[in-house]
């Protein structure tokens, strides 16, 4: 970090890691998981002529790629002030593809920071379940909400035990297991 990155408290941002990040399609041969066809990416939107720019060619490269792939996709901005991309495709590969390909173009155009994770759907034991990829930690995280509104916590630690049998890079500190709420999926 330079002289002028810790005066203006800036670094540079890392570029999100590929290998990490598609580890999760290790995921499809699990017995005890059943993957949904619901996947999403959700990120801080901010107010710039830039990052309108960025927003319609995100929107552009989603209507090209869902040609390509047969990828459904819907933009939405949820009461916390964050936009999602929602992506709905039976070949999880496509989904995995196009969040990696989403979160590409807002990193390259200077706003990853602005990435906040990668969410995919599951069923597990008969409920909801989600693996989170935060992209500012590099790692995969379990969120499985319980009936109630709350979280189970139980439930996601087996979970985790899955991920890392699958050699899915696990977040090491339990209080970065953040919740998301409001899924949109």
């Amino acid at each position: 970090m330079g002289l002028l990155s810790v005066l203006f408290g800036r670094s540079k941002l890392k570029k999100p890691n590929r290998e990490r990040f598609f580890a999760v399609l290790g995921l499809q041969v699990r017995p005890d998981l059943r993957l949904s066809d619901r996947a999403g990416i959700v990120f801080s939107p901010v107010e710039s002529s830039f990052f309108d720019s960025l927003d319609s060619e995100i929107r552009d490269l989603l209507r090209v790629s869902g040609r390509a792939t047969g990828t459904r996709c819907e933009v939405k901005d949820d009461s916390f002030g964050t936009r999602w991309v929602v992506l709905d495709d039976k070949d999880f590969e496509d989904l995995v593809s196009t969040i990696h390909l989403v979160a590409e173009t807002i990193h390259d155009h200077g706003f990853g920071d602005r990435l906040l994770a990668a969410v995919f759907k599951c069923e597990y034991q008969r409920r909801d379940a989600y693996w989170i990829y935060s992209y500012k930690r590099g790692a995969y995280h379990p969120n499985v909400p319980s009936r109630d509104g709350a979280r189970d916590n139980a439930a996601e630690m087996r979970l985790g035990a899955i991920m890392e049998e699958e050699r899915l890079p696990v977040e090491r500190s339990l209080e970065s297991w953040h919740s998301l709420s409001g899924i949109p999926f």
